[in-house]
Order: structure tokens, then C-alpha cells, then sequence
């Protein structure tokens, strides 16, 4: 499997590389293909059983309002599942259907290691585990959900990372320390809390108190309900500005240190709830990071190092403006791609975009965006 050559390869089959590949295809882009180190959705089956998502699905295609979690035009997750916040499970098979109705040329089992452009070369050469694929152009569509955070702190390795629970009914009962409160902790909590077991959320800041109304930096709406419901339950205790900076195992369980200097201990393992590293980390030096953390990136979303390679999915971000949902992401997969195909010679079938547009699903004027509530 050496040297095959495309016009365009996306890295990652989750809900951005099966959307990208969804509008390309709609577009007629045909010499393209989509690299996934493991299945299509693979991140979502990787939830616990228990987790959904945050965003409610609702069929409202029909009267020109698209399903928050879809990923095409004309598809409804709520309506296909009966269900409003999907399983991770549920959502990984409806993001396959998708796939399967495009017929998206999916290569898995690949794991992309490095991508090189050479100066003065016109082409990347991505080099994976099943060797070298060339392509002018390269979409990084691989999110930031595939590489869990194991070791923020000195000790890490003691804790249990969410990523690796299957179901939370499946841990022994005890008294469990949550080190994270943001979305991933407060699910845990709520999770252990319905189970009838305790649970300490130790965060640094305090979360469940900001009222910032974009849910991309405060606690989504599904999140506060749930949280509501177990507030006054006496095993649940909500700690603010607790960090914690090393973990230790010992003959009586774990020993927790707080940068406060204080310390405490439990018989559980605790839980580390503290999200992923972004995938980003594998091709840092194509993109330009700002002193905030971001990458900066064209109109279009192209990288402002390496010509031909653009960026979707939720670490898209241009000035205030998160794109960390999918509802949010998927408003450029048409504007990346309608970008290609007239760098590709392709006639661009206007019919396609304006589908798009008209769906909600084609976002061009970023000066609309905004999260103040006039209430």
C-alpha cells in the first residue's frame, strides 16, 4: 500500500471527516479518501454505555430546521434513533449510514503518523503505519476526542480516566473523588450519584456557577438539568478551585494533593475527568499558534503555514467564535469544500452549496456570530 496518489485525503471518520466526505462527494469530487486509524464514529463507541450527547437531536428538517447532531442536510439523528440525545453508540452507527449512502471510500486500520510537504513540492506525502499516501491536499478532520489526557499531573497514572469506563454501573460501590467538573465530571457524578454511589467533584474553578451563555466554555443546558436533579443529594459534594497536582497510591488507597497545598484521601480509585488532548499535537509545526492557544487560520480554513491543508471540526476557531460542537463545525465543511473543487478544476454545483446554505449548513459571515442573550 505504498505511494497511492489523490487529489484530496481527510484524516478521520468521525462526524467532520464523514460530513466533509459527504459534501465532496456531493460535489463530485471522485479521487479522494478518508484515513481512520480505527472505525467510522470509533470515539463515540468508546463512551460509556451511559453517556449521550450533550446537544438534543430533533426531526425538524421537514420545516427547514436541521437536527442539531446531523452531519448532512436532509438527516435527523432524533428521527432515525426515536431518541433526543443519543448513546455514543447510536451516534457511531448513524455517522456508518451516512457513510454507506455516500459510499465513502473509508480506509481503516490506518494510523496516520506524520504528514510532510517538502518546500517547493505542490503535494503532502502522509505517512501512516501502512505506509505513504501523496495528495495535494490534506482536510485534518481527526477531532480531538480519540486521545485521552492520561497524564496532567504527576501520579496521573493512578487515576481512571473516563475514557476508559465502560459503564459506570460497573464500578465497585464506594466514595469516588472526580478530578474535572466540567462536562466529562459532571456526567460522572451524575452517573455514580443515580447509582446510589458518592461522589466529590474536584475542579478548579467552579463551572456549575458560570452563566457564560455559550455552552462551548460553561455547562450545556442538558448537563445543568441533570445536574439539577441531584443537587440536594447528600452524596454528591461539588468542590471549586481544587486542583490537584499529583495522585499517590499507597497500602490505604489514594492520596490526592491540592496545589492549595491541602490533601485528601480515598479507598477508590479516583476518576480523572479532565478531557482529551487535541489531535492537532501530531502536526503542530503546519499550523501558526496564537498566544491564546489556537491555531490561526485563512477564511477558508486552510492552514497559514501549509498551503493545501485545511482544518475542520471543534478546534476550528476564528477570533471568539467556537466551532467545538457539531451543530457548529458542520457550517464549513461546504465552504472548504467548495473551496477544493475550484482549486481542482471541478465546477462547483452551485445547487449543492445552496442546499447547504439553505440547511443552516454554510457559514461565510462570522460577523453574525454571536452569544450575548438580550434576555
Amino acid at each position: 500500500m505504498n505511494n497511492k496518489k489523490f487529489d484530496v485525503i481527510i484524516v478521520g471518520a468521525g462526524p467532520a471527516g464523514v460530513g466533509m466526505g459527504s459534501v465532496l462527494r456531493q460535489l463530485g469530487l471522485e479521487n479522494f479518501t478518508i484515513l481512520e486509524r480505527m472505525e467510522v464514529g470509533a470515539t463515540f463507541k468508546m463512551w460509556p454505555e451511559e453517556t449521550r450527547l450533550l446537544t438534543p437531536s430533533f426531526p425538524g428538517h421537514g420545516f427547514g430546521q436541521l437536527d442539531l447532531n446531523a452531519v448532512v442536510p436532509a438527516t435527523s439523528p432524533g428521527y432515525a434513533y426515536s431518541s433526543e440525545h443519543l448513546t455514543g453508540e447510536e451516534y457511531a452507527d448513524y455517522l456508518k449510514q451516512v457513510a454507506g449512502h455516500f459510499n465513502l471510500p473509508v480506509k481503516t486500520g490506518i494510523t496516520v503518523e506524520l504528514i510532510n510537504k517538502e518546500e517547493h513540492e505542490d503535494k503532502f506525502v502522509v505517512h501512516t503505519d501502512k505506509g505513504t499516501f501523496e495528495s495535494e491536499f490534506v482536510i485534518w478532520a481527526a477531532g480531538e476526542f480519540q486521545y485521552p489526557d492520561l497524564y496532567p499531573f504527576e501520579g496521573s497514572e493512578n487515576c481512571l480516566h473516563t475514557s476508559k469506563v465502560k459503564s459506570w454501573s460497573s464500578l465497585e460501590q464506594g466514595d469516588y473523588y472526580i478530578i474535572g467538573g466540567y462536562e466529562s465530571g459532571i456526567d460522572a457524578a451524575y452517573h455514580l450519584v443515580k447509582n446510589g454511589y458518592k461522589a466529590t467533584v474536584l475542579s478548579k474553578g467552579e463551572p456549575w456557577n458560570d452563566d457564560n451563555p455559550d455552552p462551548s466554555v460553561s455547562l450545556s443546558p442538558f448537563t445543568c438539568d441533570r445536574l439539577r436533579t441531584i443537587a440536594d443529594n447528600k452524596n454528591l459534594r461539588l468542590i471549586g478551585n481544587a486542583e490537584i497536582v499529583k495522585a499517590e497510591k499507597d497500602s490505604g488507597g489514594f492520596r490526592l494533593q491540592l496545589k492549595s497545598g491541602s490533601a485528601v484521601r480515598t479507598s477508590c480509585r479516583p476518576i480523572l475527568a479532565n478531557g482529551y488532548k487535541s489531535s492537532l499535537s501530531l502536526v503542530l509545526e503546519h499550523f501558526y499558534w496564537n498566544e491564546n492557544g489556537s491555531v490561526e487560520l485563512t477564511e477558508k480554513d486552510e492552514s497559514t503555514v501549509s498551503d493545501g491543508l485545511f482544518l475542520t471540526g471543534p478546534q476550528v476557531k476564528h477570533g471568539e467564535v467556537i466551532f467545538c460542537f457539531i451543530y457548529k463545525f458542520r457550517q464549513r465543511f461546504a465552504i472548504i469544500a467548495e473551496e477544493l473543487c475550484v482549486r481542482l478544476g471541478i465546477q462547483v454545483d452551485q445547487s449543492v452549496i445552496q442546499h447547504y446554505r439553505q440547511s443552516s449548513m454554510f457559514l461565510d459571515d462570522l460577523s453574525c456570530c454571536d452569544n450575548s442573550c438580550q434576555c
